[in-house]
C-alpha cells in the first residue's frame, strides 16, 4: 500500500519532470486499483518548499511576447505556452489533494484524478512540440500561474474559487475559438490536443464546481455570494472579463446568476 500524502510530497521534492509524471500515473494507479491509503499523519509542506525545474524562464504576463498562429514558431510558441500551463496544473491538483485535509475519500480521489488527467495533456503537447523541434523549457512562460495556488495556501474555498472555477474555467470560454482556427488552417493533429484537453477540462471545472459547493454547504454559506467575495478578495483587477461560454460554463455548474454577475 502506498500513502497519497507521501506521493504528493515525493511529487513536489522531484527535480525531474518525467519522474514527477510517472509518479502520477502511478499514484493513480494506485488509486484506481485501492492499494491507496488516505492517512494523513505527517505536518504539511509549506508551500514556498515546493520544487519547480529550474526551466523554463518565468516571466510575468505583460513580459511574455506575442504569439501568432500563422507561423510555425507562433505555433510552437503557443503550445510551448499551453505545456506550461498544463505542467503547472499538474502541480496545482497535487497541491489541493494535498494540502486540504479532513474532506471525503472522495476529494482525494477526484484530484488525483485530475492530476493524471494533466499529466497526459502535458506529455500529449511535449510530443507535439517534438514533432516542431522544441523542448518544453525552451522558451520562456507565464511567471503568474502559482501565485493563485500562494494566495490561497489556507484557504480551500479561495483555491477552489481561483483555480477550477476562475482560470481553468477560463479555458472553457477561448479553447473553441482555439480549436476553430486550428480547424481552418487545417492542423488535425493540433484540433485533436485541445479537443481532448477541452473535454476534460469541462469536468475539472465541473469538479470545483461541485466540491466549492460542498465546503460552502459545510460551512454555511451561499454559495454565489461566497463565490462573488472570493473573485472580489483574490482576482487582480476586478473579476473576470469576458466573453464567457455560458453553455460549457453551465454543464461545468456555474449558476446563470454567477454568469449574470460575470458579465455585468
Amino acid at each position: 500500500m502506498r500513502n497519497l500524502f507521501e506521493l504528493a510530497e515525493a511529487f513536489f521534492l522531484q527535480v525531474d519532470i518525467d519522474e514527477k509524471l510517472a509518479l502520477t500515473h502511478q499514484a493513480w494507479h494506485a488509486c484506481i486499483t485501492e492499494e491507496l491509503t488516505f492517512t494523513a499523519d505527517r505536518p504539511v509542506l509549506p508551500i514556498d518548499q515546493i520544487i519547480f525545474p529550474e526551466r523554463p524562464e518565468l516571466l510575468a504576463p505583460r513580459r511574455m511576447p506575442r504569439r501568432k498562429l500563422t507561423t510555425p514558431d507562433g505555433v510552437a510558441a503557443f503550445f510551448h505556452a499551453i505545456a506550461h500551463v498544463e505542467f503547472v496544473a499538474i502541480y496545482l491538483a497535487w497541491d489541493i489533494l494535498y494540502r486540504f485535509r479532513g474532506l471525503p475519500e472522495q476529494f482525494y480521489q477526484d484530484w488525483l484524478r485530475v492530476a493524471d488527467e494533466e499529466a497526459q495533456h502535458f506529455s500529449l503537447i511535449r510530443t507535439h512540440l517534438r514533432a516542431m523541434r522544441v523542448e518544453y523549457g525552451d522558451l520562456p512562460a507565464h511567471s503568474g500561474l502559482w501565485d493563485h495556488a500562494r494566495d490561497t495556501a489556507d484557504d480551500l474555498l479561495g483555491r477552489l474559487a481561483m483555480v477550477p472555477r476562475c482560470m481553468e474555467a477560463r479555458g472553457l470560454d477561448v479553447t473553441p475559438a482555439l480549436i476553430e482556427k486550428f480547424r481552418i488552417l487545417g492542423d488535425d493533429a493540433s484540433m485533436a490536443i485541445l479537443e481532448r484537453i477541452l473535454t476534460d477540462e469541462v469536468g475539472h471545472v465541473e469538479l470545483g464546481s461541485y466540491w466549492f459547493k460542498f465546503v460552502c454547504r459545510q460551512r454555511g454559506f451561499e454559495a454565489e455570494a461566497k463565490y462573488r467575495a472570493l473573485i472580489d478578495q483574490y482576482y487582480v483587477g476586478g473579476k473576470p472579463k469576458g466573453p464567457f461560454n455560458r453553455e460549457l460554463r453551465k454543464t461545468a455548474g456555474f449558476s446563470d446568476a454567477e454568469l449574470d454577475w460575470l458579465e455585468c
